[in-house]
C-alpha cells in the first residue's frame, strides 16, 4: 500500500492537468465560432514546445534527488534544487528573450487558418510572460517529489490549476474575453504557484542537514550530472512533443472542423495519460530510491505494484471511454459539425489507454533510475515508425493520422519493455559488478 499513499496524492494533482485543459476546451468550445477553440488548440501544442520541452527540469531533479534521498545525502539534495532552480532560471529569461520569434516560427510550422493564427498569436504573446515562473515550478514539483513529498506536489498543482480554471471562467464567461483571457489566466496562476512553492521549498531547507556550497552552485563542472540526464531527456520531451504537434499540424490541414474535433480528443489522451502518469511518478522517487540504495528487492516490488495499478487504470479508462466517450464529447463542445466529427475516431481513444500504458510506466522507471538514453532511443524508434505511416495511411484521412499515433505509441511501449527484460537481467539485480551498456546502472 506504499505505492497508493504516494500515488494518489500525485495522480490527483496530475488529474487537474488535463481537466484545466477540458476546461479551457469547454469555455472557448462553447463561443459562437471554431477558430477560437482552433486557436487555443494551436497556442497550447506551441507551449507545449517552448515550457515542456524543458519539462527535464522536473524529471531530471526528480530521479536524481530521489538517488540522493536513497543514499542518505541531503547535501546533494540541497545542492541539486539550487542548480535546478539556477538553470530554470536562465532559460526561462532566454525564453522571454527570443520568445517572439520563436511563436512566429511556430505557429507557420503549426499552420491552421490564418484567422486561427492571429489568435493563436495573441493567445502566445501572453502566455510567454509566465516562462521564468513555469520552469521553477517544474524543478521544485521534482525536488518535492524526488523526496517522496506528493502531498506538497498536489498543493501546487491544485494551486496552479484551481486558481486557472476560475480565472478561465471569470475572464471569458464573467467579462467576455476570449483567447487573451485563457492566456492571461494561465500567466497569473503560475506566479501564484511559484510563490507558494517558493515558501514551502524554504521551509523544507531549513528541516534538512548540511548546508549549500558556493562552488557546487556557480563551478560548471559541478552540473555534469544534471547536464548528462537533462541533456538526453530534453531530446526525449522534443521528440514527443514534435510526435504531438506535427499530428496537431496534419489535422490543421484537414480544416479548422477535424482540429477542433482532433484537439477534443486530444483531451481524452491527456486526462488517461495524467491519471497513468500518478503511477509512473510514484515509480520515479521510489524507484529512484532503491536505485540509490541499490535495494534490488524494494526495486522489484515496486515496478510490479505500479504496473499493477497501472494496467488497472488504462482498462478502466477504455471502459469508461466506449460507455461515455460521446457524453464527454458533447460536455467539452456546443458545435454540433465537431461532436459529429469527433465521434467518427473515438474508437481510437479506447484503444489508446491499452496500447499506451507500459510506455507511461516505464518512463517513471527509467526516470528513477537515470536510464535517459533509453527513453531517448524509445522516441526515434516511435517517430522512426509513426512518420512512414503517417505518409502511407494519407489516403486513410484523419483514420490515418490516428493510426499513425497510436503505432508511435506502442512502438515506444515495446522498446521500453525490451529494455526493461534486458537491464533485469543483466544489472538491475544483486551483485552486477558494471554499469548497464547504455546507462542504465
Amino acid at each position: 500500500m506504499r505505492i497508493w499513499a504516494l500515488a494518489w496524492p500525485i495522480i490527483l494533482s496530475n488529474v487537474t492537468v488535463p481537466l484545466l485543459g477540458l476546461v479551457d476546451t469547454a469555455v472557448v468550445g462553447h463561443l459562437p465560432d471554431a477558430r477560437y477553440l482552433a486557436a487555443v488548440t494551436l497556442g497550447a501544442t506551441l507551449f507545449g514546445f517552448l515550457y515542456w520541452g524543458f519539462g527535464f527540469l522536473r524529471m531530471g531533479t526528480t530521479g536524481l534527488v530521489a538517488q540522493a534521498v536513497g543514499r542518505d545525502d541531503p547535501g546533494e539534495v540541497r545542492a541539486l534544487l539550487g542548480q535546478s532552480l539556477l538553470m530554470a532560471g536562465a532559460i526561462g529569461t532566454l525564453l522571454l528573450v527570443v520568445g517572439t520569434p520563436l511563436i512566429n516560427a511556430g505557429l507557420w510550422l503549426l499552420d491552421g487558418s490564418p484567422d486561427a493564427r492571429a489568435l493563436a498569436f495573441e493567445y502566445a504573446r501572453i502566455r510567454l510572460y509566465s516562462a521564468p515562473a513555469v520552469l521553477a515550478n517544474y524543478t521544485l514539483l521534482g525536488w518535492f517529489l524526488g523526496q517522496q513529498n506528493a502531498r506538497v506536489t498536489l498543493l501546487l498543482m491544485l494551486i496552479t490549476n484551481g486558481v486557472n480554471i476560475a480565472l478561465d471562467l471569470l475572464f471569458v464567461v464573467g467579462l467576455s474575453m476570449t483567447v487573451d483571457g485563457v492566456a492571461l489566466a494561465s500567466v497569473i496562476a503560475d506566479y501564484t504557484a511559484l510563490a507558494v512553492g517558493g515558501w514551502l521549498a524554504a521551509r523544507q531547507l531549513r528541516r534538512l542537514e548540511g548546508r549549500i556550497h558556493r562552488a557546487r552552485l556557480f563551478t560548471l563542472a559541478a552540473y555534469r550530472a544534471l547536464f548528462s540526464v537533462n541533456g538526453h531527456l530534453f531530446v526525449r520531451t522534443l521528440g514527443l512533443l514534435f510526435a504531438t504537434a506535427f499530428f496537431t499540424a496534419q489535422g490543421a490541414r484537414q480544416g479548422d472542423t477535424v482540429l477542433a474535433a482532433n484537439a477534443v480528443l486530444l483531451q481524452f489522451i491527456m486526462l488517461t495519460s495524467y491519471a497513468l502518469d500518478g503511477f509512473a511518478h510514484a515509480a520515479e522517487s521510489l524507484v529512484g530510491r532503491a536505485f540509490g540504495r541499490r535495494d534490488w528487492a524494494a526495486f522489484a516490488a515496486t515496478v510490479r505494484s505500479c504496473a499493477r495499478f497501472s494496467f488497472y487504470t488504462a482498462a478502466a479508462a477504455a471502459l469508461g471511454f466506449a460507455l461515455f466517450g460521446n457524453a464527454l464529447v458533447a460536455l467539452l463542445t456546443g458545435l454540433d459539425d465537431v461532436r459529429a466529427t469527433a465521434a467518427l475516431y473515438l474508437p481510437w481513444m479506447v484503444a489508446m489507454p491499452l496500447i499506451a500504458v507500459g510506455s507511461y510506466l516505464l518512463d517513471g522507471v527509467f526516470i528513477g533510475t537515470t536510464a535517459v538514453r533509453e527513453m531517448r532511443n524509445s522516441i526515434f524508434a516511435g517517430l522512426a515508425v509513426y512518420l512512414p505511416a503517417w505518409w502511407l495511411g494519407q489516403g486513410l484521412g484523419n483514420h490515418g493520422l490516428w493510426l499513425a499515433f497510436t503505432l508511435f505509441m506502442l512502438t515506444r511501449s515495446t522498446m521500453l519493455a525490451a529494455y526493461y527484460v534486458h537491464y533485469r537481467r543483466t544489472c538491475w539485480r544483486p551483485g552486477h559488478a558494471a554499469p548497464c551498456p547504455f546507462g542504465g546502472g
